[in-house]
């Protein structure tokens, strides 16, 4: 009897960025598994069209490095909304991920505040390695412009607080 691949499903092209920076400001990076030298922070697609920008931003921060942010934890409400969001085009090499047609995607942004010492566990499926890097140095070190004017804007957001 032969063996079926399973298809995966298409991608949403709704996605969140998450800045995770220390209150020095400095910025998590991670290094992707499927591309050389690419640094980014913390993004992934929401696995349903129910689920929150927000539920997705928290689930990504535990899938990619570990850090638990969900509701109830330590970090809970260091998770900060930054009421932003970018469309852009998907680059060619990740078209095949969504379906067919599907050309932009929708990326909303966070920012979340750790400790200096908060330790990272990666997922080895998707990143190889970790740096902390002032905001700056992180700009220019991401791939993604998107992702680099986030760590640009990271003085401006992290100041203004959570609202009430």
């Amino acid at each position: 009897m032969p063996v079926t691949a399973v298809a995966r499903p298409f991608k949403i092209p709704q996605s969140v960025l998450v800045v995770i920076h220390t209150p020095a400001l400095e910025v998590l990076l991670i290094k992707r598994a499927d591309a050389d030298d690419f640094w980014q922070s913390v993004t992934g697609s929401k696995d349903s069209l129910d689920e929150s920008f927000e539920e997705t931003a928290r689930r990504e921060v535990w899938e990619e490095t570990g850090i638990d942010c969900s509701p109830g934890s330590q970090l809970a409400d260091q998770l900060q909304d930054w009421d932003l969001e970018n469309i852009y085009e998907i680059y060619p090499r990740w078209r095949h991920r969504y379906a067919p047609g599907v050309r932009h995607n929708t990326e909303h942004l966070f920012g979340l505040q750790v400790s200096a010492s908060m330790p990272v566990r990666l997922s080895p499926r998707e990143h190889t390695d970790y740096q902390w890097l002032p905001w700056r140095e992180a700009a220019e070190a991401c791939f993604s412009p998107s992702n680099a004017e986030a760590c640009l804007l990271l003085p401006r957001l992290a100041s203004r607080g959570r609202q009430p």
